[in-house]
């Protein structure tokens, strides 16, 4: 018989394993556990095995565990996780991809009823068909305001009912009815909350951003950067061509409202006194269109007095009216 461990042993040994965990790795998923089971979770630990490893146990054990370490290895940054050691919650330390575990994770989803009390975690619709259901139960139904039909001696629910909203909790009609259609609208599992990598933490949805998203998001942000370095005449890398092409402008209409010139804006001058060299410069390509049209005309009509005579047509020597 193996002798019994203390619950003081346990605390050091679970101490003990999640300091290495933490001194390993670099990389943790903050995950909710309400209504996983342990069947579920063995899953997902043998899905995960080979980078990650799922740990679960008490939040404040874990509180207390990183707290110690950070005070022993000078290591600041694992003190965010403590913020997010909030409810029934564990960690997934792992060095794979961040998305590709995420993913993995959200696989391993079980079925379950509709218990009473419990809160819907999305809206239960049921759907119009035939129960199966002896026309005793026609009461049942009326009760939850669901039309039904008597169809073939079973009951009929006529249309799809909204029976239970997002947020709401399960009563016991509701369970009883959802039990006795045989629906389980409900699937549990680890459902990612935060993502810890290195030190920064931030939504799983980050993980989702594509590489054209982010320059967008970059685009969006040199935009608004430009925009009020320029409201406000502050120089910066992204502002600094439209200042000085707005600074150009501006001398070039001084320039030529003014006396005042400098080379550039000589040529702007001479082109407004004489608003013709325009007209030219437009015209020159125009006019030489025309002279290339004229030869083409004048060489097709060439070829079609040029074209010959069927023989068929040409007089053979005889007259219908010799």
């Amino acid at each position: 018989m193996a002798p019994k461990v203390s619950k003081a042993e346990k605390k050091i040994a679970y101490d003990k394993k999640l300091c290495n965990l933490l001194d390993e790795y670099t990389q943790v998923l903050v995950a909710v556990a309400d209504n996983v089971g342990s069947t579920q979770l063995q899953n997902i630990r043998s899905a995960l095995r080979g980078d990650s490893v799922v740990l679960m146990g008490k939040n404040t054990m874990m509180k207390r565990s990183i707290r110690i370490h950070s005070d022993n290895t000078g290591n600041k940054a694992i003190l965010a996780l403590i913020d997010l050691l909030v409810g029934n919650v564990g960690l997934i330390f792992t060095k794979g991809d961040l998305k590709e575990v995420t993913e993995e994770v959200a696989k391993f989803k079980v079925g379950a009823p509709a218990r009473v009390g419990l809160v819907a975690p999305i809206d239960v619709i049921v759907p119009p068909g035939n129960t199966g259901l002896d026309p005793s139960q026609t009461s049942f139904f009326q009760v939850l305001n669901i039309p039904t039909k008597i169809n073939k001696g079973t009951v009929e629910i006529v249309t799809p009912v909204e029976l239970i909203k997002k947020g709401d909790k399960v009563g016991s009609s509701e369970a009883a009815l959802l039990s006795k259609l045989g629906i389980r609208p409900f699937s549990y599992g680890l459902v990612v909350l935060k993502v810890y990598d290195n030190g920064s933490v931030f939504s799983p949805e980050v993980l989702d951003l594509t590489e054209d998203d982010l320059v967008g998001k970059f685009a969006m942000g040199v935009s608004m950067v430009t925009s009020l370095a320029l409201a406000i005449s502050y120089p910066t890398l992204a502002a600094a061509p439209h200042m000085f092409i707005n600074a150009y402008k501006n001398v070039l209409a001084v320039a030529v409202a003014t006396d005042y010139s400098f080379p550039l804006a000589d040529k702007v001058k001479e082109y407004l006194a004489d608003p013709s060299k325009f007209a030219v410069a437009v015209a020159a390509p125009s006019a030489a269109a025309g002279s290339g049209a004229a030869p083409a005309a004048a060489a097709k009509e060439e070829e079609k007095k040029e074209e010959p005579v069927d023989e068929s047509d040409e007089d053979l020597g005889f007259s219908l009216f010799d």
